[in-house]
């Protein structure tokens, strides 16, 4: 049985005006922390280079990641449950048109803040990856029922991270986040249609 936000009343439903504003003043802040660790850690910071095969790279990387969330959407329930909750609160109340700040909005700030500056800042390392790709886990908890979806954001951001160490390059997994976030809230939109 999938849950709703009605089911939780600590997850009340939002209208578009509050889901767009809090994508707009979360990624400001994520942006913000993001310049005052740069202000403190001047070589904690990694390119964003122009390379037509990141691009390519990060996109196949957004299809992996969507093609593997769908997977285990099907064989996890609590998954199941907890993304469905997520997804429903965020991207229900979205136009179309506003997918493509849930792309860019978070895909743009989170990246610069974990896979650019957390992650050299703690080592380009295993060590680095993982606690990055932890703290970006834990960025995405709604409440204590959301676990599992913590659990499923930290192993993307591990993809991210990892993807981030290979080519040395952020536009690799600000093009795979940007475009998984635009991906889903499309099969959110054509597979959830308006009443």
């Amino acid at each position: 049985m999938v849950e709703s936000p009605h089911q939780h009343p600590e997850l009340e439903s939002l209208t578009r005006t509050q889901v767009l504003i809090a994508m707009g003043v979360t990624a400001v802040l994520l942006l913000l922390a993001t310049r005052i660790w740069q202000h403190f850690d001047r070589l904690a910071t990694l390119p964003f280079r122009w390379n037509p095969q990141h691009i390519l790279l990060g996109g196949g990387l957004a299809l992996g990641i969507t093609a593997l969330s769908a997977v285990i959407y099907q064989l996890w329930p609590q998954y199941r449950a907890s993304a469905t909750i997520y997804l429903q609160l965020v991207i229900k109340p979205l136009t179309w048109s506003d997918l493509l700040w849930l792309g860019l909005l978070p895909g743009l700030s989170e990246e610069l803040l974990f896979r650019g500056v957390m992650l050299p800042a703690l080592g380009l390392n295993l060590t680095g990856l993982v606690l990055s790709s932890l703290c970006f886990g834990i960025l995405h908890l709604n409440g204590l029922r959301q676990w599992s979806y913590v659990v499923w954001v930290t192993v993307v951001g591990l993809l991210l991270g990892y993807s981030t160490l290979a080519t040395g390059n952020l536009l690799v997994p600000v093009t795979a986040h940007v475009l998984a976030n635009i991906i889903t809230g499309l099969s959110w939109k054509i597979t959830h249609p308006a009443r």
